[in-house]
């Protein structure tokens, strides 16, 4: 039997003249974490929603638990918990009320619905706010319990749509545990978002979207390998140092990127590279040697254009 709980070849959604994805091939396997990355108008959305069986494929095969969405949505749908990017809570309602009204969709019995209420408030850290309307609550709480609610009918694959957006630092890292808890338990996750730190913290593989295409797929550490060096040096100047310096600049690293603010040099030895500004004559006003990250990477292969 397949450990793959999704698999899509030359999966294709189209609305009219527009191709929104374009013949994508992908595997998410039985418990792991698996990210979608990529800027606006990528396809990750319309990706997601032929998953969830929201949006029908235009082309290619898409199976999710080995089903096919066309005909056998209501039961993908039955397995699957998701989390969407806006909080959709009953604000009147109160925490409990709002887990037990989504088990009743979900046609569970009041028994087995109350000891599911309690294991998911303990799990969101929300048991004692369960008699507290929705309304008052914090971000970080309205997202847990948002993510609770996913949880109530045990499903077998959990979709979260920017999990942690408009998140504080403290309610995200707390968020990420939560997101840990359930992987390391076996749950197996499908996450969009646009933080490249929280993608790396929790993918275990995703791919990276740009115009309906994947560009890439892997670890995240094997696609920082794979399409960045080991280090960057960040350059920034007084007045008119940096166009000076962009002229001067060749042989002293991989690669060169010059921004508006800063010169970024791509290099897998940021000491070699800082001696050679120097033997230049080069000397920006501040220097920042760090590690190649997963946005160094997305920005090289997405671009930094700003997408609507």
């Amino acid at each position: 039997m397949t450990q793959n709980l999704v698999e899509a070849r030359g999966l294709t959604k189209t609305f009219g003249d527009f191709t929104a994805v374009k013949a994508i091939d992908f595997d998410i396997r039985k418990g792991e974490a698996f990210g979608f990355l990529g800027p606006n108008g990528a396809g990750k959305t319309s990706t997601m929603k032929m998953i969830t069986t929201v949006s029908p494929i235009t082309e290619g095969k898409l199976t999710v638990f080995g089903l096919d969405p066309a005909s056998e949505g209501r039961q993908i749908r039955s397995r699957i918990g998701v989390v969407p990017q806006e909080d959709n809570l009953d604000l009147e309602m109160t925490v409990g009320d709002n887990l037990y009204i989504y088990g009743r969709y979900h046609e569970m019995s009041r028994a087995e619905i109350a000891p599911r209420i309690v294991e998911l408030l303990e799990f969101a850290q929300l048991s004692d706010r369960r008699d507290s309307r929705v309304e008052p609550l914090s971000g970080g709480m309205k997202r847990r319990l948002t993510i609770a609610r996913a949880l109530i009918n045990d499903p077998d694959l959990i979709i979260l749509d920017e999990p942690t957006t408009g998140l504080d630092p403290q309610a995200r890292h707390l968020l990420w545990d939560r997101l840990y808890r359930l992987k390391r338990d076996g749950a197996t996750l499908i996450i969009t978002t646009h933080y490249m730190d929280e993608a790396e913290q929790l993918c275990d593989r995703l791919v990276i979207m740009d115009n309906g295409n994947i560009v890439a797929e892997g670890s995240p550490s094997s696609l920082i390998r794979d399409h960045a060096t080991r280090e960057v040096v960040e350059l920034r100047f007084k007045d008119d140092g940096q166009d000076n310096a962009a002229l001067n600049l060749d042989g002293l690293a991989a690669r060169s990127e010059v921004l508006a603010d800063r010169i970024l040099l791509y290099t897998d030895d940021a000491e070699a590279t800082a001696q050679g500004l120097s033997e230049r004559n080069i000397h920006p006003e501040q220097m920042l040697t760090r590690r190649s990250t997963l946005e160094d990477v997305f920005l090289r292969l997405t671009g930094r254009s700003l997408v609507d």
